[in-house]
């Protein structure tokens, strides 16, 4: 192999590669820009669900469980909490209320965080939100 790199031939690889790429980005742009109507669910959203959002973020519940794959993987994946125990909230709101006050005794679990019926509701229904939202997928199996 005799033939020379030259500087005429880097040039094109350049220009070549750099019109192939502004094109690529150009055409993942569209289809991204054409896929967000799907997906799009902002209709749902209250003033109680933000009030669970709220409430998520002050008790830290992210610290042991994901919600849509973000947070610890100590505890459950609460994406689709709702569909998983029947398409109600009835049992979010039975499972807050009835925690032990300090936790199943010999093992670390979820504490009693002593929340009001309206809060109940609130993370309920923040749940009920997140367990809408087009995942593509995500997760994978009805557990978590």
């Amino acid at each position: 192999m005799n033939e020379v790199f030259t500087k005429s031939m880097a040039r094109n690889i350049f220009y070549g590669g750099g019109v192939f790429f502004i094109l690529l980005f150009l055409a993942l742009t569209f289809d991204t820009v054409q896929q967000l109507p799907k997906l799009d669910n902002r209709a749902a959203l209250t003033e109680q669900v933000a009030h669970g959002k709220a409430l998520w973020e002050e008790n830290n519940c992210i610290g042991c469980h994901t919600l849509l794959g973000e947070g610890a993987y100590f505890a459950p994946e609460l994406g689709n909490v709702y569909q998983r125990y029947g398409n109600s909230t009835a049992f979010i709101k039975a499972f807050l209320m009835t925690r032990p006050k300090e936790g199943v005794p010999g093992r670390r679990s979820m504490p009693q965080f002593n929340f009001t019926a309206e809060e109940r509701e609130a993370i309920a229904e923040f749940l009920k939100y997140s367990s809408q939202i087009n995942t593509a997928g995500w997760p994978p199996t009805i557990q978590g």
